[in-house]
């Protein structure tokens, strides 16, 4: 269901407000958290030796689809609230980044023990997203007792503070700038490379790519407007780090995640292109989607290239480093609360950093960002109750 058919409207004929200010759209992005947590722990449950990467995919969206369906089940003004999945479930191996979701018709991939593997999905309850990205190790089972080390456990390190560092940085009054520059600095501390191209975006209600950014690596092709971060706003967040150039880039594999460009209309000629977009427009006008979700899935192979061509659709291609190089991908979700940030996906729950060692050392001004405090503390009254006060109420 489109956002403009669904927006709530005030009596005063404004828009009601749809962010973090309002209690109502909160729960809902937490709601939505909850599940995308779920679903990553069910994710990684199943991503062990011998697990076909296609099969993990279809799982993850699966259980999007039934969690979500229990939750919000009364209608509002006779209509069901929408909801389900925001990023369909991607499964990259090794130097595979990102956008990696394979086809109920392509031949399976399977996990072998020591693969690297990011995880990435995304959730929504009425249009508002909550997104989550993983890496783990398959097979690994790291402990505090015997962590892992070398360029694995290094890497690892270095994006559990580079998540640290932007979940503190992303506050009231800090700048997008102020972000990038201090991941740049855990990068060149840890001696890895932030990977290029990458961007966090604001999130509004079916929006997962909003204006509002934050650039991860500084780069003489990509600039960004300067942006102030304020109160009630949402960010998906994303940390992609590399032992290799950090230049990931497309290859010669199909792309099979796109998103509807919805400001775009074109006359289309082929059956098969018409019948894509009908299912588009009907099932994912505003999110991310996988050719894997359509009905008949031969048809949406052949249409979507007619479609991309007039660029109907927004193609969200599998990026790769070089073979042997070790990528990373963390995403989250922060609410830019008035009691502070909160990173509603993702976290200690899935990652301990007591699991990884490196001989790295974290710079003062790096320390100084991970020791400031997440949240306003309450301010407790100074007045005390003068004795026998209250007695005669």
């Amino acid at each position: 269901m489109a956002a403009a058919e669904d927006t709530p409207v005030v009596d005063d004929g404004e828009e009601a407000e749809l962010d973090c200010g309002n209690s109502d759209v909160c729960t809902k992005y937490r709601e939505a958290g909850k599940i995308a947590n779920k679903v990553l722990e069910g994710v990684i449950q199943q991503c062990t030796v011998g697990a076909s990467v296609k099969d993990i995919c279809e799982f993850g969206d699966t259980v999007i689809g039934s969690l979500t369906a229990g939750i919000y089940q009364k209608k509002v003004n006779g209509q069901a609230i929408d909801k389900g999945c925001a990023f369909p479930t991607c499964i990259s191996l090794n130097e595979c980044l990102c956008h990696n979701s394979p086809l109920s018709s392509d031949a399976p991939t399977l996990l072998a023990e020591g693969d690297v593997v990011k995880i990435d999905l995304g959730v929504h309850i009425d249009g508002f997203i909550a997104v989550v990205a993983h890496t783990m190790v398959v097979g690994a089972t790291p402990s505090a007792e015997t962590p892992t080390d070398g360029p694995l456990g290094n890497i690892m390190k270095a994006s559990h503070i580079a998540s640290e560092v932007a979940t503190k940085m992303i506050r009231p009054g800090n700048t997008n700038q102020q972000v990038t520059s201090a991941l740049a600095k855990v990068a060149e501390t840890f001696g890895v490379n932030l990977c290029a191209g990458v961007l966090s975006h604001q999130m509004k209600r079916y929006v997962i790519d909003g204006n509002k950014v934050i650039l991860l690596k500084e780069d003489q092709d990509q600039k960004v407007d300067d942006q102030v971060f304020e109160v009630n706003e949402t960010y998906s967040v994303d940390i992609a780090i590399s032992t290799g150039e950090g230049k990931p880039r497309p290859q010669e594999h199909r792309t099979t995640v796109f998103k509807r460009a919805v400001d775009k209309s074109y006359r289309l000629k082929m059956k098969a292109s018409r019948y894509l977009l009908t299912q588009v427009n009907t099932n994912f006008p505003t999110l991310p989607f996988t050719l894997r979700a359509m009905e008949d899935e031969k048809q949406a192979r052949m249409g979507v290239v007619e479609c991309v061509k007039h660029e109907l659709v927004h193609s969200y291609p599998a990026l790769y480093e070089r073979p042997g190089d070790i990528v990373t991908h963390f995403k989250f979700t922060v609410l830019i609360l008035p009691s502070g940030t909160a990173r509603i996906t993702g976290g200690s729950e899935f990652f301990n950093p007591a699991h990884y060692t490196s001989e790295v050392t974290i710079d003062e001004e790096t320390n100084a960002i991970l020791a400031m405090a997440g949240k306003k503390k309450k301010k407790r009254s100074k007045k005390k109750k003068a004795a026998g006060d209250g007695d005669d109420e």
